[in-house]
């Protein structure tokens, strides 16, 4: 890939993406795009050859815990501290989010 983007190609590519750009638009991209792959050139000039390969950038062991019983939250305090308690149903209502 070029180095550098030439509005050309982004008008290319914000064809291929079925977006209208302005001119302004254009010009912003063509230097974001351009500096995307400098970077991305940057990482790849990055020696690894000592680093071994990982699947993760943690090396803990898994986060999952036991699981094991233990004694839950009385309903009768839940729904006492409750915002919008409906305790004839054993519940409490919360906003619709969709």
């Amino acid at each position: 890939m070029p180095p550098t983007f030439t509005d050309d190609d982004v008008r290319k590519i914000a064809a291929l993406a079925r977006l209208e750009l302005s001119p302004t638009e254009i010009e912003r991209f063509s230097k974001q795009l351009g500096d995307i792959l400098a970077y991305a050139g940057a990482i790849q000039q990055v020696d690894t050859t000592d680093v071994p390969p990982t699947s993760h950038v943690l090396s803990r062991g898994p986060a999952w815990r036991a699981d094991e019983p233990a004694p839950s939250l009385n309903r009768d305090d839940v729904l006492r501290e409750a915002p919008d308690p409906a305790p004839a149903a054993g519940v409490f209502r919360v906003p619709k989010v969709i």
